[in-house]
C-alpha cells in the first residue's frame, strides 16, 4: 500500500490514493500505521476517493480505528494532495469541492511554485441545537452551561460542525490556576469526550482568551487524544467565543502546532485558513 505523510500544523495523518490503491478494513488498518513507535505514526488514516458529487471524497479514521465525519486540517491535505498529485481535471484549477461525512466541501487553494500551500476551507455552518451535537437533554443551544466533571465544576458550550465539539474557557473552571497550561489535558479530556451526555463521544478544547480577536487552545480529539491542532475545533471555538462575546467573529486561534485564521462569517458559515504540507511518500508492508 503505497501512502503520504501529511500535516495541517502537526495534525498529521497517514493519506492514501483510493484512486490506485484498495485498503480493506480500513478501520484496522489506521490502527496499525497510526502507532508512533510500530507503524508510521499519525493522529490516523484518510483515504482519497472517487466521489459521484464532487472533486474527490475524503474517508477519515481516527487512531482507535474509529470513523469520523470531517476533519479540518486534514481536508486542507486531501485537496493539497488532489491538485499537487494531478487528480483534478485541470492545473488551472483554484478552487475544488471535497465530499465528507459532514457533507460536500468547497476549498480554495493559494499555490506557490505549482504546490499547494494554503488552503481556505468552508467548514458551513455550526450547528448549535443540544439533539444536533448530539448531547442529552432537553432541547436548545447548549452556551455556557455548568458542568461537572471529576468533581471539577466548568461551563461547556458545545458545538457540531459535522462533528461533536466542546469547548470550555479556562477562567470558568474554578479553582484552576495558571490559565491553559494548568489544564489536565490528559485525565480531563477522556472523561469529557467519555462522558454519557455525548452519546457519540465528543472533541474537547480548553480555550484561552487573549484578546477580542486572539484565543489559545488546547484539543483532546476524540479517538485520537491530544493533538497539535484541530481545525473543526477551531472552528468550533470561533463560534463559542462569539456566542459567549468573548470575542468577534473574526479570530486567530493558536493551536500547539501554529495559528489558523478563522471567521464566522455574515452568510452564517465558518471559514477557515491555514497550510497543509506534505512530509514523505512510502510503502506499507
Amino acid at each position: 500500500m503505497r501512502f503520504t505523510k501529511m500535516h495541517g500544523l502537526g495534525n498529521d495523518y497517514v493519506y492514501v490514493n483510493g484512486f490506485e490503491e484498495k485498503v480493506a478494513r480500513p478501520e484496522k488498518v489506521a490502527v496499525a500505521v497510526s502507532d508512533r513507535h510500530f507503524g508510521i505514526g499519525a493522529d490516523g488514516l484518510i483515504l482519497i476517493l472517487p466521489s459521484k458529487t464532487a472533486d474527490v471524497r475524503m474517508r477519515m479514521f481516527n487512531a482507535d480505528g474509529s470513523e469520523s465525519e470531517m476533519c479540518g486540517n486534514g481536508i486542507r491535505c486531501v485537496a493539497k494532495y488532489a491538485y499537487d498529485h494531478g487528480l483534478l481535471k485541470s492545473k488551472a484549477v483554484r478552487e475544488i469541492t471535497v465530499e465528507t461525512g459532514a457533507g460536500v466541501k468547497t476549498l480554495h487553494l493559494t499555490v506557490q511554485g505549482g504546490k499547494v500551500s494554503k488552503v481556505r476551507v468552508n467548514i458551513g455552518q455550526p450547528r448549535l441545537l443540544r439533539q444536533e451535537i448530539p448531547m442529552l437533554g432537553p432541547n436548545g443551544q447548549v452556551v455556557g452551561e455548568p458542568f461537572t466533571v471529576d468533581g471539577q465544576p466548568m461551563r461547556i458550550t458545545c458545538v457540531s460542525m459535522g462533528n461533536p465539539h466542546c469547548i470550555i474557557f479556562v477562567d470558568e473552571m474554578p479553582g484552576l490556576k495558571g490559565g491553559l497550561k494548568a489544564v489536565p489535558l490528559a485525565t480531563l479530556g477522556p472523561k469529557i469526550e467519555n462522558h454519557p451526555s455525548f452519546p457519540k463521544r465528543i472533541n474537547v478544547h480548553f480555550v484561552e482568551v487573549a484578546s477580542r480577536r486572539e484565543v489559545r487552545m488546547a484539543t483532546w480529539e476524540r479517538g485520537s487524544g491530544i493533538t497539535l491542532a484541530c481545525g473543526t475545533g477551531a472552528s468550533a471555538v470561533c463560534v463559542a467565543s462569539a456566542l459567549n462575546d468573548r470575542t468577534g467573529r473574526r479570530i486567530t486561534a493558536h493551536l500547539p502546532g501554529g495559528p489558523l485564521e478563522m471567521e464566522w462569517a455574515k452568510d452564517g458559515n465558518v471559514y477557515m485558513t491555514g497550510p497543509a504540507v506534505e512530509v514523505f511518500e512510502g510503502e506499507w508492508t
